[in-house]
């Protein structure tokens, strides 16, 4: 599993890039995607907490990101390509292997955002910096 971290100018624009990873519908019209990878929609993202007085009153609101945020867990078997084929003796035995590499779908790289931390969300608790693409 690979963690991506990702911001978009709207929702919209957000839900078209998922949507772009596969759906398809089923016989009651709901829509439902065909990919693995498990996407969180955390929209607009508290920048500043707000300040409250003693009585729990809002004295300043919060900040939030004028962008909108998603966190995907990304199945690394659907976004690995396979640059070199693995060549193989006759008896099937390995002389040179595959190489492969990993990248995010078309579309998502600009989208990107590199933490230094974890952020506002994980996916069961992994780690982010341990897992990001």
């Amino acid at each position: 599993m690979k963690i991506g971290k990702y911001e978009y100018k709207d929702q919209k624009t957000a839900e078209a890039k998922i949507k772009a990873l596969g759906v398809a519908t089923d016989e009651n019209g709901n829509e439902y995607p065909t990919h693995k990878h498990s996407i969180v929609k955390l929209g607009h993202i508290v920048l500043e907490q707000p300040e409250l007085d003693e009585d729990g009153e809002i004295i300043k609101e919060a900040v939030l990101s004028e962008n909108y945020h998603l966190d995907v867990a990304w199945n690394e078997k659907e976004i690995t390509t396979i640059e070199e084929e693995a060549i193989l003796d006759d008896d099937g035995m390995v002389i040179t292997s595959e190489v492969t590499s990993i990248d995010h779908p078309y579309g998502w790289k600009s989208a990107s955002v590199d933490l230094e931390t974890n952020g506002v969300h994980s996916f069961f608790g992994i780690d982010y910096l341990a897992h990001k693409i």
